[in-house]
């Protein structure tokens, strides 16, 4: 996952920086940082990650068209 996706799929399911800091269990300065282009530990992407596609979230990393993210069907955005 890279920063502006973390935007991305945040801004989607409607979560503000402190939501998601809050259900991925870090700080919100954290969720800031990574947005910001700061490197974190693997392990703490990781779970911000997986919160995000908890929320149903899909991941896109494609070579032609860049980075992006998709909602599930089932997912409900705020």
């Amino acid at each position: 996952m890279k920063p502006v996706q973390s935007k991305m799929a945040r801004v989607a399911l409607g979560l503000g920086i402190r939501d998601l800091a809050e259900l991925a269990k870090v700080a919100p300065a954290t969720i800031s940082r990574f947005e910001a282009g700061e490197e974190l530990k693997e392990r703490t992407i990781d779970a911000i990650q997986n919160t995000l596609e908890s929320a149903g979230v899909i991941f896109i990393n494609d070579d032609d068209q860049g980075p992006g993210v998709r909602l599930r069907k089932d997912s409900v955005a705020a």
